[in-house]
């Protein structure tokens, strides 16, 4: 994938700043749990230690005072973080402080610094980095934020939606002043629906141009001078594509996604074993896998036979590795030895994906979606595999319904898009189709939830609203298909909203400018046709028609509110290739068929029962950063013997020294246990003690 990857720009951004900061001094870096995780996303450890930092400490554990050694805090801006900053300052834990945000301070927590004289007196350097996003991928970056969706959506949240969009929009800056980009902002206003939720698209692209254009008011060096045609932020939500997250999608990537027993979180992993003598271990699937990075958008008709051929030549080109009892040479076993870890590394990965693809193909065959999927792709575009009108969808959807093979989930799948292609139906007509389903009560919450999203699922008996409009993703009749690419008929409307936006076709009513007077020029970005005027490039670009390969490319950031689907994400990669831009999506959260169903079902329930981190209990600073610090105790220093009483030592009788007491020295005895006797006794001393002692054998039994 050409153009600059959003990891290797944080990952330079993060490195050079840590850098910058009094170099050639050793330092401590402090980081708290959320900056642990975006540091930990793109940056090695290693590579942060040769910064000429001694070791990394988290805030929020006790580490021990360091007043000699300067410190680097990398932090997120909350109150509880800005809480044991001040602990730390209060403590004087370092000696000097270097204070890095990840992204901007709250006004509130700001003024609380400046007005401390401990803060003053300690803090040489304070900067904002707007690093608060996680590239996922070279051209993927999450918010790792799956509460977006009901904050947006969920009716019992509408309160929290000014403060929510206004947290996007710090991030969707940050993005922009990572990638030296001030663009113009165009964003999804659609036309034919009435949900309560259609302005959000409005609202964040205007707290977006109001963040961006204080950024650039108070950063004179923003954005940095490039030959680069201003870039464009394209913002949009989940209710621009209905079809998307429901819908099978058969590349590699999307689809064991979506049927697979993936382990996600910071990191993605699927349990694979090498052979089947070996039980199964968690494997990662990352950027860091060449082979993952250059088949994940491959469509699984093809992914099998490629991914055999490319194994068999990488056996061939390590012919060192090959089954053999008896190593020709010394030399021959030392190259085997010095190649084995890359090879070993290899060979897991290529087991890794061909279980994966194999797993998926199972699932494929046992669970009928090839039968499903192709009356998906009909219900999605309107059109058949021959792309003409279909004809019997209702008879062919019953009959799927109505088959034990087709599972409950895909089951619904099917009701909801039928429902999206008829634009509703009459309330008798939805119960005979969840009849013919036999889906459980819930799901038919998730339904009629669909209503928040925009969705029309009921109509009138004389209703006059017209059919599905297919604003974006129809095809136009074309030849049938012959290489069995008759199950991927259908493009997400977001690769159409890019092709249009690249013609310089996109209605700007469906898509307008939140300053169409100043962006217009720079936003109708017709190839052939429009002008790409810079703003930061004294050079003029009016004689220029298409961009040459050697020029560098325009910047779009999309950014997809409410989460974005795997199809969506390949659509960009494919936009960017085909269209000679450099096309990022952004959005809160990644979404599964299965997380978007379970969210779109959670928008009747209680909000009590969404946990939403608002609803939480407000992380506190530990209480152990408040205590007083207990002075180490004094060092117990050895007995000097005493130079009287050295002089008054003698030997005894035996041989032994002996140190006098009060009285005469002949009165005195040795204070040294006595010798064991020849018959192994102890020997016992006859005094009056001694007779007591024997009389209550305390060291004999009686006779």
């Amino acid at each position: 994938m050409a153009g600059a990857s959003a990891i290797s720009i944080q990952q330079k951004v993060i490195l050079d700043t840590i850098y910058k900061v009094d170099h050639g001094e050793w330092k401590v870096l402090i980081l708290d749990d959320g900056s642990q995780k975006l540091v930990n996303g793109v940056v090695r450890e290693d590579d942060i230690l040769e910064l000429n930092i001694t070791h990394i400490e988290r805030i929020e554990e006790r580490r021990p005072a360091n007043k000699e050694m300067d410190a680097v805090y990398l932090l997120s801006p909350l109150p509880h973080i800005v809480d044991c900053v001040m602990a730390d300052l209060e403590r004087q834990r370092y000696r000097r402080t270097f204070l890095i945000w990840t992204s901007v301070l709250r006004p509130d927590l700001q003024t609380r610094l400046d007005k401390s004289g401990m803060a003053r007196q300690h803090i040489v350097q304070a900067s904002v980095l707007n690093i608060d996003y996680y590239p996922r991928e070279s051209h993927l970056i999450t918010f790792r934020d799956p509460w977006s969706f009901p904050t947006l959506y969920h009716p019992a949240c509408n309160h929290l939606v000014r403060q929510h969009l206004d947290d996007l929009a710090q991030k969707i800056v940050s993005i922009c002043v990572s990638l030296g980009e001030y663009p113009a902002i165009r964003y999804y206003s659609p036309q034919s629906k009435h949900h309560e939720a259609r302005v959000l698209c409005s609202h964040l692209a205007r707290f977006a141009q109001l963040q961006l254009d204080h950024y650039a008011q108070y950063n004179n060096d923003f954005p940095p001078p490039s030959p680069r045609p201003r870039g464009l932020l394209v913002i949009t939500d989940r209710s621009l594509d209905l079809f998307a997250p429901v819908l099978h999608e058969f590349t590699y990537q999307a689809m064991i996604h979506d049927l697979l027993p993936l382990t996600e979180g910071d990191k993605i992993f699927y349990k694979a074993s090498l052979n089947k003598s070996q039980p199964g271990k968690d494997q990662e699937i990352s950027e860091k896998d060449s082979i993952w990075v250059k088949y994940r958008h491959l469509h699984m008709k093809d992914l099998l036979d490629q991914l055999v051929q490319d194994f068999n030549a990488f056996k061939a080109q390590n012919p060192q590795f090959a089954d053999s009892e008896d190593p020709a040479t010394i030399n021959g076993i030392k190259d085997m030895l010095a190649g084995l870890p890359k090879f070993q590394e290899g060979k897991e990965a290529y087991s890794l994906h061909l279980t994966m693809t194999q797993d998926a193909m199972t699932v494929f065959q046992e669970q009928r979606l090839a039968d499903v999927a192709s009356v998906e792709q009909s219900l999605a575009t309107g059109l058949d595999e021959d792309y003409r009108k279909p004809k019997n969808l209702a008879d062919q959807v019953v009959r799927l319904l109505d088959d034990d093979a087709v599972l409950f989930p895909d089951r619904l799948r099917l009701v909801i898009q039928y429902l999206l292609y008829r634009d509703g139906l009459l309330p008798t007509d939805v119960q005979k189709l969840l009849l013919h389903a036999r889906l459980p009560s819930q799901d038919s919450e998730v339904i009629y939830n669909l209503e928040h999203l925009g969705a029309h699922i009921t109509r009138v008996l004389k209703d006059t609203r017209p059919g599905a409009q297919y604003q974006f993703g129809k095809k136009e009749a074309q030849p049938p298909p012959t290489d069995g690419s008759g199950l991927s008929r259908f493009d997400p409307a977001l690769k159409v909203v890019l092709e249009e936006l690249s013609r310089g076709t996109l209605d700007q009513t469906i898509f307008p400018f939140t300053k169409p007077h100043l962006d217009a020029a720079d936003g109708l970005m017709g190839q052939d046709n429009v002008s790409q005027a810079s703003l930061r490039s004294a050079k003029p670009t009016w004689a220029r028609t298409r961009p040459s390969a050697s020029e560098p490319k325009q910047r779009i950031l999309v950014f997809m509110a409410g989460g974005a689907t795997y199809s969506e994400s390949r659509a960009c990669y494919e936009a960017s290739q085909s269209l000679n831009k450099d096309i990022y999506l952004a959005t809160s959260h990644m979404l599964t068929p299965s997380l978007y169903l379970r969210q779109v079902g959670d928008l009747s329930v209680d909000r009590r029962r969404l946990d939403l981190p608002s609803d939480r209990p407000k992380p506190r600073a530990p209480d152990h950063l408040f205590e007083k610090e207990v002075p180490p105790s004094p060092p117990v220093k050895p007995l000097e013997p005493s130079l009287d009483k050295m002089q008054k030592l003698r030997l005894n009788e035996e041989g032994l020294l002996s140190m006098p007491t009060n009285g005469s020295a002949q009165d005195r005895k040795p204070t040294l246990p006595a010798s064991p006797s020849s018959s192994g006794r102890l020997t016992k001393d006859k005094g009056k003690d001694g007779e007591k002692k024997k009389k209550h054998h305390f060291f004999s039994s009686k006779r």
